[in-house]
């Protein structure tokens, strides 16, 4: 079994910062593709930043410059360090990950964590 827990959101001010971290545990033989996804209420969950077993990034538009997402292969581990937080930026943030999963006979399988909360007051 394979399990990604998050940890780090809450509530802050406008123009403040947060940092989400994401824990991979369980049967893994390694880790492809992490990526942050975010879903606000009566939207459609979208993705965030993603980074890949390179290294290299991705960001939305909408966070360009103000989120830096980061991963420790050996902890297995991706981060998500969020800076000059808008309003808009309220979500559930969630964490994902493309893991090879040993109980799944070494396939490739995506995962979800459970998802944590970041609130940015006006």
């Amino acid at each position: 079994q394979v399990q990604l827990v998050e940890s780090g959101g809450g509530l802050v001010q406008a123009g403040g910062s947060l940092r989400l971290s994401c824990a991979a545990s369980g049967t893994i033989a390694s880790i492809n593709t992490m990526a942050w996804y975010r879903q606000a209420p009566g939207r459609q969950r979208e993705l965030v930043a993603v980074i890949r077993l390179s290294g290299t990034t991705n960001y939305a538009d909408s966070v360009k410059d103000r989120f830096t997402i980061s991963r420790d292969n050996a902890q297995k581990m991706v981060s998500l360090q969020m800076n000059s937080l808008k309003p808009e930026d309220t979500a559930v943030y969630y964490c994902n990950a493309d893991i090879v999963d040993i109980r799944a006979t070494f396939r490739l399988v995506n995962y979800w964590g459970q998802g944590t909360q970041v609130t940015v007051s006006s």
